[in-house]
C-alpha cells in the first residue's frame, strides 16, 4: 500500500513539474519612473511580475544595483517612484520559439525613443 502511494507522488510530481515547465510567464518591458525627478529606468524581462517584485523588494531594502535610483528612492520617498508595465510581448503563435531576447531589445530601443522625446532622463545603468 505504502509502495503504490510512492508511486501516485512520485507521478503527481513529474506531472506538476511538466506543468509548470508548460507556464508561460508574461514578458514584455516595464519602467521605474521618478515623478519628481522626471527620469526613468527601463526593465527588459522575460518574467515581468517576478522581476518587477525583485525590483521593488531591491528597492525597499536598499539594495538596487542602480545606486542613483536607489538614491532617489530613500530621498524621494516612494509615493514619487512608480513602477509600471508599458508593454507586454506576446508569444508567437507556433510556440517553436523560445528566445524572445531580440524582439525585448528592440522593445527596449523603441520606448527609450519615446520616453526622450518626452524630454525624460534616462538613470545610467553601471556595469
Amino acid at each position: 500500500m505504502k509502495w503504490d502511494m510512492a508511486l501516485n507522488n512520485m507521478d503527481r510530481k513529474k506531472e506538476l513539474k511538466e506543468q509548470y515547465k508548460q507556464m508561460k510567464t508574461e514578458m514584455g518591458i516595464f519602467v521605474v519612473k521618478n515623478k519628481s525627478k522626471n527620469k526613468y529606468l527601463l526593465v527588459t524581462t522575460h518574467n515581468l511580475k517576478g522581476m518587477m517584485n525583485r525590483v521593488r523588494f531591491q528597492l525597499k531594502s536598499g539594495g538596487h544595483p542602480n545606486m542613483e535610483l536607489q538614491k532617489d528612492w530613500k530621498e524621494s520617498g516612494a509615493e514619487n517612484i512608480k513602477i509600471e508595465i508599458l508593454e507586454i510581448l506576446e508569444y508567437d503563435k507556433d510556440e517553436s520559439k523560445t528566445d524572445y531576447t531580440e524582439e525585448l531589445n528592440i522593445m527596449e530601443i523603441m520606448w527609450q525613443d519615446k520616453m526622450s522625446q518626452n524630454n525624460m532622463e534616462s538613470y545610467k545603468v553601471r556595469i
